[in-house]
């Protein structure tokens, strides 16, 4: 959720770039893949930089006002 919600409310960022608390590289690099798989998130590709953006139109199509649910949401686990 953490990461749904950095990218919603703020747009493309690349890896290193996340607010997601105190995780381990290869622990956001897990979550990102899955994320990523499950056709949430995209990636863009630029040297060896990569950058991630949520899929809004993909999301809100097929869940209508999920991504404004989880900006309102704030990323908080509860």
């Amino acid at each position: 959720m953490k990461i749904a919600y950095c990218l919603a409310s703020s747009g493309e960022k690349n890896c290193s770039a996340f607010e997601v608390g105190h995780i381990s590289k290869s622990t956001l690099s897990h979550h990102i893949k899955i994320l990523r798989e499950a056709g949430v998130i995209q990636p863009r590709i630029e040297g060896k930089q990569h950058y991630y953006s949520i899929r809004k139109a993909d999301l809100n199509h097929r869940f209508p006002g999920i991504v404004d649910l989880i900006i309102a949401e704030g990323g908080e686990e509860k």
